[in-house]
């Protein structure tokens, strides 16, 4: 799994991958002759006294030791640079992937480990790639080069390292094999240890309410030690594996000067082959170690590979249609909506009726639940009316509203524009045309101008459609009252204002955008009764012909809507008015009467 993918980005480079492999080939040769020069050096220089030969030589050695630095240089650098390319080009693969996901695709894998997959997944094999230029080439060939270099200089030294290789390979195979499922649970419990801190910074309100600190810090205790186990199981591994290599080599290096020593004595060998020689083991003692490295290292780059491409080859369960159809054109807007300010209708809903969408028998079902959580659905927005949705918490009403976006499709049934069925229209159009309020309000880090409008720098008729559109979602008296005005800064989250101003900032921005259907999941709860009665008033004014969907659970944020449909266990039990559901509908009834004491307040 680690090659295909990283060979997806490095053919696109494979002359610079290519000339890295020409460098580092050239510079793993020239060190393989720097030993057989310094041998020369000592027997046909020093020892007989030749000042010239060891000039000479000596010139030699130093322009071949400069030119190998020069391209290990120059090899490192392109291979860090393409390593990191790689790295930057998987991250953004990445997360251009998850953009397509649906909700329960998000599910499947969790937030926190698709973080991981994205941060630490990403390094491993970045790291693994760059070591792969630096060392992969090299190591083989040096250590190839050192077995070969080594009985060139003398063959009875040579028969040591028949018995030190062998034995060596033996000792590093065996604790490879320990080392390959360790990566893997490390990584596992990466994914652990980032879902419990997510889980513990995200609720940090909830858990300090409910006295809940002993508890949450166990649970990232227990994290903790696993995580601080399976580390330190990696580095009693690794330090059995380079201390024995050391001292095999060390036992080598023994022998061979010990034996070398009886050689010289008796004529069989010179000291310069006893000094090459002895380098020659140390560099395959550092081929040894290099590929060890790097061995170690592949298994837990695959892994990491392995869950790259599991996100990256899931296909979304929300795909736009290969062939997408037109929607039918219709007629113009009333006239009234016609002479609104053409700065204020630059939308997709400018000049022509909205859409009108329709739920045509639909059922929804998630993967391995054991009941739908919606059934046989009907129900059509049509231009200029507001549809309320009601019911006890549960009942569907979120997952209703996440089908009109295809947020989620339906197990059965079709959800429909204009009779078009929306898995027939392109997605990115479908969405243009509708605007969204969450149950959450959320807003992106910025000034208040960019997080409504969604542009960096608003221009000045963006920045008139900005205060237009916090009219319209009543927050432009808290924004007047601001020293920077819309120019205030807003943090990620929107986490310095409060819940009711993220809300309404939140409306401002499903405001800005003129659309075919505004979607309000019960987006006012945390609202007073005044300003909520306030913001319901005006919208028609600022959505013109637009479908409206209201999500509530207070019965006064509906009971003026046009259509009110109650739910209760995924279907409906009552739609109509307001006053035809209080005479016809039981579930209506019951949940007039359990708020009956707030609409008297």
């Amino acid at each position: 799994m680690l090659f295909p993918l990283v060979w997806q980005y490095l053919r696109t480079r494979w002359v610079e991958v290519s000339f890295v492999f020409f460098l580092q080939i050239a510079a793993t040769l020239a060190s393989l002759e720097l030993p057989g020069l310094n041998a020369r050096i000592i027997d046909e220089g020093v020892a007989v006294a030749n000042t010239t030969a060891i000039w000479k030589l000596g010139a030699f050695m130093f322009l071949l030791t400069a030119a190998q630095g020069i391209a290990t240089g120059i090899a490192v650098f392109l291979g860090a640079r393409l390593s990191m390319s790689l790295g930057a080009w998987l991250r953004e693969k990445l997360y251009a992937h998850v953009q397509t996901f649906a909700a329960q695709d998000i599910h499947v894998f969790g937030a926190p480990s698709l973080i991981t997959r994205a941060t630490n997944d990403v390094q491993q094999i970045q790291t693994v790639v760059m070591m792969s230029f630096v060392i992969m080439v090299q190591a083989p060939l040096m250590g190839i080069g050192a077995l070969i270099q080594a009985f060139r200089q003398d063959l009875h030294l040579w028969l040591i390292l028949l018995i030190m290789v062998p034995i060596l390979s033996i000792v590093v195979g065996f604790i490879m094999t320990k080392l390959a499922p360790q990566f893997e649970r490390q990584q596992n419990r990466i994914d652990t240890m980032n879902t419990v801190i997510r889980e513990e910074l995200s609720g940090i309100r909830v858990i300090r309410a409910f006295v809940r600190e002993p508890f949450i810090s166990s649970r990232y205790l227990e994290a903790n030690n696993n995580l601080r186990e399976i580390a330190i199981r990696i580095g009693l591994l690794f330090a059995v594996l380079f201390p024995s290599a050391v001292f095999i080599i060390s036992l080598t290096n023994v022998a061979i000067v010990w034996f070398g020593g009886h050689l010289i004595a008796s004529g069989h060998t010179q000291i310069g082959s006893l000094f090459a020689f002895l380098s020659y083991v140390g560099m395959l003692l550092g081929s040894v170690m290099m590929s060890a490295f790097i061995i170690m290292s592949i298994p837990r780059a695959r892994i990491s590979a392995r869950r790259i491409r599991e996100v990256i080859e899931r296909n979304s369960s929300v795909v736009s249609a290969s062939q997408p159809r037109d929607i039918a054109p219709v007629e113009n807007l009333s006239d009234e909506a016609a002479s609104v300010s053409s700065s204020l209708l630059s939308g997709p809903s400018a000049g022509r009726k909205p859409w009108t969408f329709a739920l045509d028998h639909v059922s929804v079902q998630y993967l391995g639940a054991e009941n739908p959580v919606l059934r046989d659905i009907t129900l059509t927005f049509a231009p200029g009316t507001t549809t309320a949705i009601i019911g006890a918490t549960g009942s569907g009403k979120t997952t209703l509203i996440q089908l009109l976006p295809r947020l989620i499709d339906p197990t059965r049934g079709q959800v429909k524009v204009n009779g078009v069925a929306t898995t027939d229209i392109e997605l990115t159009l479908l969405r243009q045309h509708i605007s969204v309020v969450p149950q959450r309000a959320y807003l992106f880090s910025g000034t208040i101008a960019s997080t409504v409008s969604g542009v960096t720098q608003p221009d000045n008729a963006q920045r008139e459609r900005v205060l237009w559109a916090l009219r319209g979602a009543c927050a432009d008296e808290f924004v007047s009252r601001m020293d920077e005005g819309i120019d205030a800064i807003v943090e990620p989250g929107g986490k310095n204002f409060s819940g009711g101003q993220r809300q309404r900032l939140s409306i401002a921005r499903a405001l800005y955008r003129q659309s075919d259907l505004y979607i309000f999941d019960d987006s006012s709860s945390a609202l007073d009764a005044a300003t909520d009665t306030q913001l319901r008033a005006s919208l028609p004014q600022y959505t013109h012909d637009a479908a409206i969907v209201h999500v509530a659970q207070r019965v006064a944020s509906v009971k003026d809507a046009d259509t009110i449909v109650v739910l209760d266990a995924g279907r409906i039990v009552g739609q109509g008015r307001h006053e035809d559901l209080l005479r016809t509908c039981v579930t209506y009834q019951e949940i007039v009467a359990s708020q009956s004491g707030q609409e008297d307040k």
